[in-house]
C-alpha cells in the first residue's frame, strides 16, 4: 500500500488556500490550537470507543450484513440489484458493485460515461450495498454506467488507508476491458465520509488525470473546527415537527468514536488529504459539484469550500449558513436568488457549483426511514433526492461534454 504523504511547512501552507493561490477566495479559517493535530487519547477511551466499535461491526453489523449478501444471493432480480459484483486481484477483499442503464441493450458495445461513487459511514460502517437504490436510478436515468466502490474500514484501516484502497480499485476499473468505459467521460460521487474520500483520492495524481468531476453530497471536508462549532453553524427549524424538530444533531452521538477509529494520533487536522477544505484548487478535478444538508453541522464546511473554490468571499467558520425560517415547500429545492443555496461560477475553465438542500438533514437521500421514523420527512427528502439526481446527472453530462458518435451496431 502507499505511504501516506507528509507535509511540510511550505506545502501546508499552499494547502490552506491563502489569499491569491491556486485555492482562491482566500478566508483562512481561525482554528484553536488545541484543534491542530488530533490528541493523544486517554487509555479509558481507548477502551470505550474500541468496545463501541466492536459492538457496532462485529454483533450489529455482521449478521446484518450476511443477511444483506444472502439477499444478493436469492433476490437477483429486484430492480436495484447490481448487474454485476465482482472483486479485483488489487483488492481481493473489497467488492465492487456495477450498474448498467436497463434500456442498454445486451450486446450494445457503446462506451458508457463513468460515475465512481463511495459510500458513506464515518469512516467506520457502510456498504456500497447502501447505495443500490440511488446507484441503479442514476445509471438508468443518465444513461451511465456506475460502479459503487469499496473500501476497508476503521479502525482496522485508519487514514489514509481507504484512501489507497479506492485509488486501487479506480485504477482497476478503469482498465477493465469487459467495461463498456469512456475514458474521457469519468466522475467521483460520494456521500458523507465517501464524500471526503472522493475528495482525497481525486487529489492523488493517477486519479486526477482520469477524473473530471467530483461531486461529494454532505461531506466532511475540515476536522479542524470543533463539533460545537460546527452543530451551532447549522439550522434548527422546530416547526417542521418530527425528527427535524430535534435540538440536537444526531451526528454528535458517533461523531468522537468516528473520529477516535480513523484520525491517527498526532494527525495534523489541516492535511488537504484528510481535510480537502486545505486542498488547492489545481489538486481536484476541474469540476466540483459540492451539495450540503441544511439540518446538518457538516453542511457549513462544505458551503465554505465550496466559497473558496469559486473564488467568492470565504465565510467564517462561526457563520450560520441557509436561514431560519421554512422558505419552500415539500420538496422543493432553491435553485436561484439566493446564493446562500445555490450558485455555480467558471474559474480557469472549471466549474465549481454548490447546492444547499433545504429543511432536511444528514443523510436525507438514504434508507434511514428506520432512524427517523418520520413520514413527512422522508416524503419531503424522497422528492428531493428525485431532484438532486437529475441535477447531478444534468451537470455531469453539461461539464464532461457528449460522448463518442453511436457505433452503427448500437442502432440496430
Amino acid at each position: 500500500m502507499a505511504e501516506a504523504a507528509t507535509t511540510g511547512p511550505g506545502e501546508l501552507a499552499g494547502a490552506l488556500g491563502t489569499p491569491g493561490g491556486g485555492g482562491g477566495g482566500g478566508g483562512g479559517v481561525p482554528v484553536d490550537s488545541a484543534r491542530l493535530t488530533t490528541p493523544q487519547w486517554a487509555i479509558a477511551q481507548h477502551l470505550k470507543f474500541g468496545a463501541m466499535a466492536f459492538a457496532i461491526q462485529r454483533l450489529l453489523l455482521g449478521p446484518f450484513l450476511l443477511f444483506q449478501r444472502l439477499q444478493d444471493f436469492f433476490t437477483p432480480s429486484r430492480s436495484s440489484h447490481p448487474d454485476i459484483i465482482k472483486t479485483y486481484p488489487a483488492r481481493k477483499s473489497l467488492s465492487v458493485r456495477i450498474f448498467f442503464p436497463k434500456s442498454r441493450p445486451k450486446d450494445s458495445a457503446a462506451p458508457l460515461p463513468v460515475l465512481l461513487t463511495v459510500h458513506g459511514g464515518g469512516f467506520v460502517l457502510g456498504h456500497p450495498r447502501d447505495n443500490d437504490d440511488w446507484n441503479a436510478a442514476f445509471a438508468s436515468r443518465h444513461d451511465f454506467l456506475v460502479v459503487a466502490l469499496n473500501y476497508a474500514k476503521a479502525p482496522g484501516a485508519p487514514f489514509p488507508a481507504p484512501i489507497y484502497d479506492l485509488e486501487a480499485l479506480i485504477q482497476a476499473v478503469l482498465a477493465d476491458t469487459t467495461l463498456p468505459i469512456d475514458a474521457a467521460r469519468v466522475a467521483l460521487a460520494g456521500w458523507s465520509a465517501g464524500g471526503n474520500l472522493a475528495l482525497a483520492v481525486s487529489q492523488l495524481e493517477g486519479v486526477r488525470r482520469a477524473v473530471r468531476a467530483v461531486v461529494p453530497v454532505y461531506p466532511v471536508v475540515d476536522f479542524a473546527p470543533r463539533d460545537e462549532t460546527k452543530t451551532a453553524t447549522r439550522r434548527y427549524k422546530p416547526s417542521l415537527g418530527g425528527f427535524r424538530a430535534s435540538e440536537v444533531d444526531y451526528l454528535t452521538r458517533l461523531s468522537g468514536l468516528f473520529t477516535w477509529a480513523y484520525l491517527p494520533a498526532g494527525q495534523d487536522y489541516r492535511h488537504p488529504l484528510l481535510s480537502p477544505y486545505y486542498a488547492e484548487r489545481d489538486a481536484l478535478p476541474r469540476h466540483v459539484f459540492l451539495v450540503g444538508a441544511e439540518l446538518d453541522m457538516l453542511g457549513q464546511e462544505a458551503w465554505r469550500m465550496a466559497c473558496k473554490l469559486a473564488g467568492k468571499k470565504v465565510p467564517d467558520v462561526t457563520e450560520a449558513m441557509g436561514c431560519d425560517e421554512v422558505r419552500v415547500g415539500k420538496g422543493e429545492l432553491i435553485l436561484d436568488q439566493d446564493e446562500r443555496f445555490a450558485f455555480e461560477e467558471t474559474v480557469e475553465g472549471g466549474q465549481y457549483r454548490w447546492l444547499l438542500v433545504p429543511d432536511t438533514i444528514h443523510g436525507f437521500d438514504q434508507r434511514i426511514e428506520a432512524m427517523v421514523r418520520d413520514p413527512a420527512l422522508m416524503e419531503d427528502a424522497g422528492l428531493k433526492t428525485e431532484k438532486l439526481i437529475d441535477l447531478i446527472g444534468e451537470w455531469l453530462h453539461k461539464v464532461m461534454g457528449p460522448g463518442p458518435s453511436p457505433s452503427p451496431r448500437a442502432h440496430e
